[in-house]
């Protein structure tokens, strides 16, 4: 079930170049940053997408370790990073997707004659097809 908020431990590792940011329970889930503000932005920023893209790929989202049993090393600090997914799948779900087509030339012609979309065209038969098919 989906939820809307979620809270992960996210481990900062500083070093002299920046920050590198990683989730220890959410493989691949990796950011980077200057400062810690930007740290806490660019944290946000990955684990929501991270979390969206589980979603959409049905993958099973584990639950956080607890921030008491993350280990740091000196140079590393454990920080909670909470999101809101409510407020962004939507519009993660909106976001346009380019997609190369070929059609005849006849075609491309008559149809930019007619000041036709492209696509528009093809979003509106696209969702007329998907209609017909349920």
């Amino acid at each position: 079930m989906k939820k809307d908020r979620y809270m992960y431990p996210a481990i900062f590792d500083y070093a002299d170049d920046g920050i590198t940011i990683t989730f220890p329970d959410l493989p691949g889930c990796i950011s980077c940053a200057d400062n810690d503000a930007e740290g806490m932005r660019m944290a946000k920023d990955a684990l929501c997408l991270w979390l969206l893209g589980a979603e959409d790929f049905h993958d099973e989202i584990p639950e956080p370790t607890p921030l008491k049993d993350i280990v740091t090393e000196p140079n590393q600090r454990s920080v909670l990073i909470d999101v809101n997914l409510a407020l962004h799948r939507e519009a993660y779900r909106k976001q346009s997707v380019k997609k190369t087509l070929t059609i005849p030339m006849w075609l491309n012609e008559a149809a930019s004659d007619e000041g036709i979309n492209f696509s528009q065209a093809l979003q509106d038969a696209l969702v007329d097809k998907i209609r017909a098919a349920q």
